[in-house]
């Protein structure tokens, strides 16, 4: 998509909370519908994670492309087959919150003839866990490029892979208040890569409206040059895309792939795929800047409709760049929105998901 505004620099830069910004949004919005669902006559139990973004973008999707969607804990999974006998159990990753009795319950559900799959998004941080959980499933779905080849060679016949996607109806462009408004916006826990990522830019940021929020932050050695721009725990997602929207730059940095660096990783899979955040960034309209992952250019081009940095010093010299360039920084983040609207909504994925099923 190529955006051309007369007069963009002249009109934006009365502020950045004067309704331009939102306006253009609106226009790719206008003119990137998203896509249609297309109607399958089944019945499918959705078993979520508890990610509620992700949980309800996957439900209503697939409410609007199959017959009946039944949504249920996975404590009260069995017991809901056995009524209601879909023709499939998708299961959310199958991690954490979920008891251990689990997958006796998946086996029994086999069992009676129903067909199950498990959909991987934590992928490859708990391969540990992952790796005894693939088997048990019928069909296994993952966003992580890198864990094909590995669920295969542990047994599974039907694996593919299914990148992740963003709920439209919660991340999307709007108009944040004034204090939702930041030079650069990062949301994400201090994962040591990322501490060693600020702490090195601390001086650099010093002189900039920045908001830096999620947990462990204070792992941080310059946390002093830092503490005006740090909130300390959980943004729930209806904050997260006010930040976003409110932000000029929004830094994404993925998490490390190395297993003892608060991952599960034993098999030390390398990380190939981008997260959810790539996905949701852009659907806020914002202009993102993110660390390279091998499948990026599989759903973005860097340069039109993301912008990439492989350093430190590449990461600063683009802030400094598209913060004194708004037309550029906004032509890409129009794009951005324009690609993930056409490309990567809920209905799209679960659309390939009941294909291959």
């Amino acid at each position: 998509m190529n955006v051309k505004v007369a007069g963009i620099g002249k009109g934006y830069r009365k502020g950045y909370g004067d309704g331009y910004r939102l306006g253009l949004c609106q226009a790719v919005e206008q003119r990137a519908p998203l896509p249609q669902p297309s109607f399958r006559d089944m019945k499918v139990l959705y078993v979520p994670q508890g990610f509620h973004a992700i949980d309800q973008g996957v439900a209503e999707a697939l409410r609007s492309l199959v017959s009946e969607c039944i949504v249920v804990e996975a404590l009260n999974m069995l017991k809901m087959a056995e009524s209601e006998r879909p023709d499939l159990v998708l299961v959310m990753n199958g991690l954490h919150v979920f008891p251990e009795k689990h997958l006796d319950d998946i086996n029994k559900i086999r069992e009676m003839g129903m067909q199950t799959a498990v959909w991987f998004v934590d992928d490859p941080y708990f391969t540990e866990d992952t790796a005894r959980t693939c088997t048990k499933y019928d069909i296994v779905f993952t966003h992580e490029l890198g864990c094909i080849p590995f669920y295969r060679e542990l047994g599974v016949s039907r694996v593919h892979y299914l990148p992740l996607a963003v709920n439209t109806n919660m991340f999307k462009p709007q108009h944040p208040g004034t204090e939702y408004l930041y030079d650069i916006c990062f949301i994400g826990n201090a994962f040591w890569n990322r501490v060693a990522i600020f702490d090195k830019m601390a001086s650099f940021l010093e002189d900039k409206r920045v908001l830096i929020a999620g947990a462990f932050w204070e792992r941080l050695t310059q946390i002093k040059k830092l503490s005006r721009s740090l909130h300390m725990g959980f943004i729930p997602p209806e904050d997260t895309v006010n930040y976003y929207n409110g932000a000029k730059i929004v830094i994404n940095i993925h998490r490390p792939d190395e297993y003892g660096q608060d991952n599960r990783n034993i098999h030390r899979i390398k990380a190939k795929s981008i997260n959810p955040r790539t996905y949701e960034i852009s659907a806020c309209g914002a202009l993102q800047i993110t660390d390279v992952r091998e499948d990026m250019e599989l759903h973005y081009r860097p340069g039109y409709d993301i912008v990439t940095f492989g350093s430190v010093k590449e990461l600063q010299e683009k802030i400094s760049y598209y913060l004194e360039h708004e037309d550029e920084r906004l032509k890409i983040a129009w794009r951005g929105l324009w690609t993930t609207r056409k490309e990567h909504t809920f209905i799209s994925r679960m659309k390939e998901l009941l294909e291959l099923v």
